[in-house]
């Protein structure tokens, strides 16, 4: 199963504010997250929402999916049925994780390639 590495997205979120010489009081203005939680998530002490990734990911310019490892989780429970997952049922996360993962690129390429168009119009 991906998850969501902090030590990914941690490293990535200082190395990359760094290049671009920005504080993280910059990097928050420019995202919209308060400078404290640009800390905390440098620090691998906070999880950022979906849309906050996305921020960070479009101000940065790195591949959210990128921030995705695998991850071997035995005791996987489904919160709403408080039930162990079963083979097919984590085959079936993965499966819809990926699908999510492809049309969210597909998406980026989109914008990428509707920016292009505007540019050259």
């Amino acid at each position: 199963m991906k998850v969501l590495s902090a030590g990914k997205l941690s490293a990535t979120v200082s190395n990359l504010r760094n290049k671009m010489n920005l504080t993280q009081a910059e990097l928050g203005e420019r995202t919209g997250l308060h400078r404290i939680m640009i800390g905390r998530i440098e620090r691998e002490d906070f999880i950022p929402s979906i849309v906050q990734l996305q921020a960070l990911a479009d101000v940065l310019g790195f591949d959210i999916t990128d921030m995705f490892e695998e991850k071997e989780q035995p005791h996987s429970f489904i919160a709403l049925r408080s039930e162990s997952l079963n083979e097919v049922e984590k085959k079936g996360v993965d499966t819809l994780l990926g699908m999510m993962l492809a049309l969210r690129q597909q998406i980026l390429l989109r914008r990428k390639f509707e920016h292009v168009s505007e540019d050259q119009a």
